[in-house]
């Protein structure tokens, strides 16, 4: 596999291998690789998630268990002045 950088790469990957962080240029590769590798399956999983709870939505919209607008904030109110110290 060839594979062209662009010279600030080139140069962040010989700083890498010059600190003593990696042995070679190949080891800095195989890492980014690995990093990319694992953040791509954070997103996805993360998308799951999502679209799980849009599903869950969906569904309950469809069942008719949904609030109004005017309902929702009147218990969002309600929860926040439940959390409120009592003064007194």
């Amino acid at each position: 596999m060839n594979v062209s950088l662009t010279r600030e790469l080139e140069t962040l990957i010989e700083q890498k291998v010059k600190d003593g962080m990696y042995s070679s240029a190949s080891e800095v590769v195989r890492e980014g690789l690995r990093l990319l590798q694992q953040r791509d399956e954070i997103r996805e999983a993360k998308l799951n998630a999502l679209r799980a709870e849009i599903k869950k939505g969906t569904a309950d919209l469809e069942a008719g268990r949904y609030k109004d607008g005017a309902q929702a904030m009147a218990d969002i109110k309600e929860r926040l002045l439940a959390r409120r110290p009592k003064h007194g």
